[in-house]
């Protein structure tokens, strides 16, 4: 296994492992690089680097994914990871309200919902 992809493992076990386990579990018997993509070059790569903390990438993180609001899974698995790594609920609800206005009202109340559910599954 490369350095990147030790490092990449290394922050998604603080954010989100069990996220890049399933990640990983599904994509193995179709395109196992995928994942292995994903480890080195995000989290190995950019999620590593200096200048901004792990609670300030996954605030950026989430609004980039509620204002695509194409990708409602990477959604999911980053408010998990924001709660993770010290984000509270309501910063992530003022993220995504914050979107509303250069997104759009559907853009906010999706990536709202998806907040919900997140929520509600941490609370079990």
């Amino acid at each position: 296994m490369s350095e990147r992809y030790q490092k990449g493992l290394k922050q998604l076990q603080l954010m989100n492992e069990d996220s890049y386990e399933l990640l990983k579990k599904n994509l193995d018997d179709i395109a196992p690089d995928l994942a292995r993509f994903v480890a080195e070059f995000p989290y190995g790569e950019i999620y590593t680097r200096k200048n901004l903390d792990l609670k300030s990438r996954e605030i950026a993180t989430v609004a980039a994914l509620t204002a695509m609001g194409t990708a409602p899974l990477q959604l999911k698995s980053h408010i998990n990871g924001a709660l993770n790594v010290g984000c509270s609920k309501e910063e992530i609800i003022e993220v995504i309200i914050q979107m509303a206005v250069y997104a759009g009202f559907p853009a906010a109340i999706n990536g709202i919902m998806i907040a919900k559910e997140v929520f509600e599954n941490k609370e079990d």
